[in-house]
């Protein structure tokens, strides 16, 4: 058997169940659809121009990322948010966001620092426009960069997971009452440590951890008040 050449190996092309996917995933995130929601399979197919085989496709991907509660003989629905999500989200998130950037610390370079001011001068900009979906666009890549730093491929995947359903927290509600002056402040002072490499590697991994976790109890607050409603 022939080994095949990875130089010229052939990309595929995104399935189209993974394109459809990414558009619902996208609507969750920004609110279109609501928590509890029914993604209707006819009207979707309609929208879409599909089959019922990627749409379904779509579904299972959704639900893997913890967007979706598939209900057998029901249907699909989008996935409620509540208190206790929260509660367990954060502080497992906290945690392990800070562990990311005590690793990170150790493996920093100038390129990485690079990437990482653009991002953070992409904030700033965004802040000064006050368009907070442009600065949370920029924010979660700003801790992409750092994650992927870290190396740690259990630690990143765990995170992309936990760090999506504390985005759909976010969106879902519209919850855009965080000071984005202040978070860019933090940012700023991330930045600077990682700056001074590992040396600071305690301080930084308790700075991010605290970050997020600052967030909780607003969550929480925003949450009780959308109950009432």
């Amino acid at each position: 058997m022939n080994r095949i050449d990875k130089k010229n190996e052939v990309k595929q092309p995104i399935g189209l169940g993974a394109q459809i996917a990414e558009t619902l995933k996208l609507a969750i995130l920004e609110g279109v659809f609501k928590g509890g929601e029914q993604l209707g399979e006819q009207e979707l197919q309609t929208r879409f121009g599909v089959s019922r085989s990627p749409l379904r496709e779509a579904f299972r991907e959704l639900e893997k990322l913890g967007l979706v509660d598939i209900v057998p003989r029901r249907g699909s629905f989008v996935k409620r948010i509540s208190r206790k999500d929260i509660e367990e989200n954060f502080p497992v998130r906290a945690a392990l966001e800070g562990l990311a950037a005590k690793l990170a610390a150790e493996k920093m370079n100038d390129e990485t620092l690079a990437r990482m001011k653009v991002v953070l001068d992409q904030m700033e900009a965004a802040v000064m426009a006050k368009d907070t979906a442009s600065y949370y666009s920029h924010h979660l890549r700003f801790h992409e960069i750092f994650i992927d730093c870290a190396q740690n491929e259990l630690l990143g995947n765990t995170l992309k997971t936990l760090r999506m359903q504390s985005l759909w927290h976010r969106f879902s509600y519209q919850y855009y009452q965080e000071d984005l002056a202040k978070s860019f402040r933090v940012h700023q002072d991330i930045l600077k440590l990682f700056r001074s490499r590992a040396q600071e590697s305690e301080m930084l991994g308790k700075l991010v951890e605290g970050h997020i976790n600052t967030a909780l109890g607003s969550f929480l607050n925003y949450l009780e008040d959308f109950e009432r409603e």
